[in-house]
């Protein structure tokens, strides 16, 4: 009887699908390839920023996560199970999200295209991880119902939506704390 392959270096090398399902590697880590293939996101969209021109990025999104179907699809279908851990294209996808969707609040909150600053890309890190990992709501939803490549990639997706909402509460929140704090009144 043909066992199913496992998700080691030799089912990573033997497609180039199934090398990026595997977000080219990351997802091999012996401990939390969901976090390390969400490391690898954030260390591409880190590269990504200085190459892409910001009007391209919701086209690169769209690409990435309409291929992550099908390429999670396929390997999970290959390795014989439902949303296998080694998968973290879904994580890649979800982590380019998070920073470019903060990326252009904060651009378009300040007038200023600059880099994202670091506390905010690693809060955007720490809540999707947070979301990811416990699948709350909707989230969980998307995990147990949704199946095959739709399934794998969706419930990322809104983790990183219930991520971007708790980004965009806590810098609303700040900013009225700003103006608190320095004597700026909202007016009534």
């Amino acid at each position: 009887m043909n066992q199913p392959p496992r998700a080691d270096w030799r089912f990573l090398l033997a497609s180039p699908w199934n090398f990026l399902a595997m977000g080219c590697g990351s997802g091999l880590s012996p401990v939390a390839p969901g976090t390390a293939g969400s490391l690898f996101g954030w260390a591409t969209w880190l590269l990504l920023q200085g190459l892409l021109p910001t009007w391209a990025w919701p086209l690169l999104l769209l690409v990435a996560f309409a291929g992550g179907v099908w390429i999670c699809e396929r390997a999970a279908r290959a390795l014989g199970l439902h949303d296998p851990a080694p998968l973290v294209w879904d994580e890649v996808v979800a982590m380019w999200l998070v920073l470019w969707v903060t990326q252009w609040g904060v651009d378009a909150l300040t007038g200023v295209h600059g880099l994202l600053p670091w506390p905010l890309q690693l809060a955007g890190f720490a809540l999707f991880r947070l979301f990811d990992a416990l699948k709350p709501g909707p989230v969980g939803w998307a995990d147990r119902k949704l199946s095959g490549g739709l399934g794998i990639m969706v419930d990322d997706i809104v983790a990183a939506v219930f991520s971007l909402l708790c980004l965009a509460v806590g810098l609303v929140g700040w900013g009225f704390i700003d103006m608190w704090m320095h004597g700026i009144r909202v007016p009534a």
